[in-house]
């Protein structure tokens, strides 16, 4: 009966948020978080990750076994049962609001909760659990606001699902008894926020902001319904992905398609290409994010539309391989972009462990640029992808949770 209790005073409290965040919204809007449903019928853990992956991980850190223990040793290094937590009431991100930016503290905080939860998870060590639990009950407790200029809609997106991510692995650990109280700070400052960007894109016309930005708040409203059992949320995020009217939806985010000579496969051209490859390429880290987290609870994204995220990925991988590909110019309100973007060719991110164990491991499909674009950043990484921090230490090198070569990786 508690836990009832606490479902339904947890909707009502995200129906306030909602209402208060977005207060030019439709009326209908204030229907958007119906009461938690037990029937829901989610799996857990189940986002990024599954009771079974955690089986197969183990049995590799177990043995030893290379590319997987390579991968391990990175997450070592940066799990730590000792971490302090730096939580803040009102995270900034922006510059020019006459407020400070602090949201460095959240996705360095995010990351080692989520080090400490797989290292906890894969060892049994409880000092590690503990080390988790109190990074997310310290952010729960204190976070009320994200501001700044429109880049809090950033801080919306990426952060919350990496948050809810280190608690969905979590949540098996018995001694801790905040799942509730930092489902409730998701779901009353993070979602209303990705509901309102999704809806009215800061008051923007739809097709002003990148994909990213889309991408980004759509992957953390899925992670908070999952983790939050609220199936509301959940269809609300997959919806957008299938019909949205801004550049997050997958018809929008991988535009255009061709027929590669040579293979007869599918290449998508991403809305980003013209614009720089370090966004494009942060594309396809949110799409595996997204793709992966529906996945795990029997929605099989990454196959939509015959296979686009893949398209897209393969695009992406074989211009970063320093391949030509085609381009077809894109427009929207604000730009024309003729020629694909040069800028941060063959940049890395800890994505392509993830798209590949997919796509050419599991469904044994013609993923050829992918794997050759994973070899290329695990190579770049010493043998596997490594994790928050390991990109940069500016927020750009924690876009990713990563450890995707540990994780992900199916086969050798």
């Amino acid at each position: 009966m508690q836990l009832s209790i606490d479902r339904l005073a947890l909707s009502s409290v995200a129906l306030s948020a909602l209402a208060a965040a977005a207060p030019g919204l439709p009326s209908t809007t204030t229907n958007v978080l119906k009461p938690l449903d037990s029937r829901a019928g989610f799996a857990h853990p189940g986002l990024l990750h599954t009771e079974a992956d955690f089986t197969r991980i183990k049995s590799k850190v177990s043995a030893k076994t290379s590319p997987w223990y390579v991968g391990w040793n990175k997450l070592v290094a940066h799990a730590n049962s000792g971490y302090a937590p730096n939580p803040q009431a009102t995270v900034v991100r922006g510059s020019g609001t006459g407020l400070s930016e602090n949201y460095a503290s959240l996705y360095r905080d995010a990351a080692a909760a989520y080090a400490n939860a797989i290292y906890w998870k894969v060892t049994g060590d409880t000092a590690y659990a503990a080390a988790a639990a109190k990074i997310l009950d310290a952010w729960s407790s204190t976070l009320k606001v994200i501001t700044g200029t429109s880049d809090k809609y950033l801080a919306s997106g990426i952060y919350g699902y990496q948050l809810a991510n280190a608690a969905e692995i979590l949540r098996g650990y018995t001694a801790w008894s905040g799942l509730s109280a930092l489902n409730t700070m998701l779901s009353t400052v993070f979602y209303p926020m990705n509901h309102a960007f999704l809806v009215n894109h800061n008051d923007a016309k739809i097709d002003h902001y990148w994909a990213n930005w889309d991408l980004a708040n759509m992957c953390t409203m899925y992670a908070i319904g999952v983790l939050a059992d609220n199936a509301t949320m959940v269809d609300e995020a997959v919806t957008y992905f299938k019909s949205g009217g801004g550049n997050g939806a997958i018809q929008k985010t991988i535009w255009v398609t061709y027929t590669e000579s040579g293979s007869s496969k599918v290449l998508g051209q991403g809305q980003e290409a013209g614009r720089d490859q370090g966004h494009a390429m942060l594309d396809f880290a949110l799409l595996g994010v997204f793709a992966q987290q529906a996945y795990n609870q029997g929605n099989d994204l990454f196959g939509y539309l015959s296979n686009r995220i893949l398209a897209g990925a393969e695009y992406a991988a074989k211009y970063n391989l320093y391949q030509d590909v085609p381009y077809t110019t894109y427009t929207n309100s604000d730009v024309t972009q003729t020629v694909i973007s040069p800028d941060s060719r063959g940049n890395i991110r800890p994505a392509w462990e993830l798209l590949y164990a997919h796509y050419g491991s599991l469904k044994g499909l013609n993923a050829s640029w992918t794997k050759q674009y994973r070899d290329y950043v695990v190579n770049n990484g010493s043998g596997a992808e490594g994790g928050g921090g390991d990109y940069g230490t500016t927020s750009g090198g924690y876009d990713q949770l990563g450890f995707g070569t540990l994780l992900y990786r199916l086969e050798a």
